[in-house]
């Protein structure tokens, strides 16, 4: 008994720094999950966006046509300068992160590793998987992960076969994909993060500017009225204004320290028909034949109109 209470107690513990410790992740892929059934809105735009207010640029590269049953590369680039830093949640300066979400067509997944080849081994080192739930396998999400080793991220993707899904069918499919980096600027709660810009809410005269508990400050305005407002920032940011200084509604009160942002790019793929290109062989070769027959005609009729004296 002595031995179980401290387990469950180790358990809670652990759930608990569980719950809590996230802060430094807030807005990455994984959040889209926990709060939209779909990460794609009717708009076309990826939920990701709504936290990441910054746009940065994000590039995938698919193949033209794959076959059924097979596994082929997305590989999704995420391009930032090396050595960059953010802010973390407490503060402090760390490491750029990144993260990325491709939702695939119906029927396409992730494919097993048993499939892999030794390429996509190599490239997928250090890279894990998530879907986006037991009923969206097509959608996946990977991040954060460490921005310097993963700008860009291979996504292996299992193509369906026609023949044993009747739902599937060949043809042309889409791909959307968004790639992020860095932290966002809103809490999917709707609470600015640290990593954003603070501005005046109300316009007056800045009465004082305060430190507070864990690296905060606390900046209070007072209004032509003769009300005083505060406005609480968190450790991150740097307060750019002193006692004294006259603001309006919107003047800023800190700089902006993100440096990272969100991008979004679609990209399509032909699951190709095995009698389609046999076809498609076909129809050249006959073309050729029929070329190679003309000029052999020409060339017949020529010897012809020679020998005729014509």
């Amino acid at each position: 008994m002595r031995r179980i209470i401290p387990a469950i107690l180790g358990s809670l513990l652990l759930g608990l720094s569980m719950l809590l410790a996230p802060l430094e992740t807030w807005a990455y892929p994984f959040w889209a999950q926990q709060n939209y059934d779909n990460p794609r809105e009717a708009t076309g735009k990826i939920v990701c966006a709504n936290c990441h207010l910054a746009k940065m640029t994000t590039q995938v590269e698919v193949p033209q046509s794959v076959g059924a049953d097979s596994v082929f590369k997305a590989v999704v680039k995420i391009p930032y300068k090396n050595g960059t830093t953010e802010i973390g949640a407490d503060g402090s300066k760390v490491p750029l992160q990144v993260g990325a979400l491709v939702m695939l067509p119906d029927g396409f997944t992730l494919a097993p590793q048993d499939r892999w080849t030794d390429e996509i081994r190599e490239e997928a080192q250090g890279v894990y998987y998530t879907k986006y739930s037991e009923e969206k396998e097509n959608i996946i999400l990977v991040g954060p992960l460490p921005g310097d080793q993963n700008k860009e991220i291979v996504f292996p993707i299992l193509s369906p076969n026609p023949a044993n899904n009747s739902e599937i069918n060949f043809g042309k499919y889409s791909i959307h994909v968004g790639g992020n980096r860095g932290r966002g600027q809103v809490y999917p709660t709707g609470e600015k993060s640290n990593n954003t810009l603070f501005v005046a809410t109300e316009p007056g005269t800045i009465t004082s500017v305060e430190p507070a508990d864990g690296g905060a400050s606390v900046i209070n305005i007072q209004t032509e009225g003769g009300k005083t407002t505060s406005e609480t920032i968190p450790a991150g940011p740097n307060v750019i204004v002193n006692a004294g200084d006259k603001v309006d509604q919107g003047t800023p009160l800190t700089d902006d320290p993100n440096v990272g942002g969100f991008g979004q790019i679609d990209a399509e793929v032909v699951l190709q028909s095995p009698a389609r290109v046999i076809g498609l062989l076909a129809f050249f070769a006959a073309v050729a034949l029929a070329q190679i027959l003309l000029v052999l005609k020409k060339k017949q009729v020529e010897k012809v109109q020679a020998a005729e004296g014509i």
